[in-house]
């Protein structure tokens, strides 16, 4: 490219138009991070705490645009911009995207743009504006989930370690290894009975998972909640509060 600027462009993926903004944006923010969930232990003063997800980066900026040299209405520069959130007929969901600045380059989908008018010519036609996009990142879903606990107390308990056991690397909602226990994330429908059938191999033991998360009422699960799996081969947990 020499000595010439790159130009920041957003690329529709569906059918390769590409859209360059007028200016490049002074700044833009980028963030990332991840999703931790708390392991309610009866006794530690501390949580465990468990891996759940990383978090989808968001990519935010604002984009000049300025037609009153030409006397044109700006929103012929936004427009195609803002028509991406619109949804495509064909996949009924907005397109996936490329935001591209020289070697940035991030597959995104666009999901807020704000538009800001600040001059206008004397028939009140807008030519100069501020287009305020947040982008976030696109993933295909094809990655295979595994289990990540680790505990953030420096100092454990005996009392963990004989509930939890050696965690399992298995994937979440395969049943347990023998002698080996797992965390499970609640997912809508989930009940004690069925989660023991399917990591303890028996629905009957409902009442260990309930003791062991010290939960008193085995029907309130709320989805997102982690709760620790006692190993396979364990009967009769000691109780730590909860039903009887």
């Amino acid at each position: 490219m020499g000595n010439e600027l790159a130009k920041a462009l957003v690329i529709n993926t569906a059918t390769g138009v590409g859209f360059p903004v007028m200016y490049n944006p002074e700044e833009f923010k980028l963030d990332q991070g991840n999703n931790f969930a708390e392991i309610g232990i009866p006794g530690l003063n501390a949580s465990p705490v468990q891996y759940v997800r990383g978090r989808t980066r968001t990519l935010a900026m604002e984009l000049f645009f300025d037609s009153y040299e030409t006397g044109t209405d700006v929103r012929e520069h936004t427009a195609p911009i803002v028509a991406l959130l619109d949804k495509d007929p064909a996949g009924q969901a907005p397109p996936v995207l490329l935001f591209s600045l020289g070697r940035f380059q991030l597959p995104c989908v666009l999901v807020d743009a704000g538009q800001r008018f600040t001059m206008f010519l004397r028939d009140g036609t807008p030519v100069r504006s501020v287009l305020s996009v947040r982008f976030q990142e696109y993933v295909q879903v094809d990655i295979a989930v595994s289990g990540g606990l680790f505990f953030g107390s420096p100092i454990v308990s005996a009392a963990v370690n004989t509930v939890v056991g050696a965690v399992s690397d298995s994937s979440v909602g395969a049943a347990a290894p023998t002698g080996t226990g797992t965390v499970h994330t609640v997912i809508q429908g989930d009940t004690l009975s069925a989660l023991a059938g399917t990591y303890l191999g028996d629905a009957g033991r409902w009442r260990e998972i309930a003791r062991v998360n010290g939960m008193d009422d085995p029907f309130a699960l709320v989805p997102g909640r982690p709760l620790v799996i006692p190993p396979r081969t364990s009967a009769g947990v000691p109780a730590g509060g909860g039903v009887p």
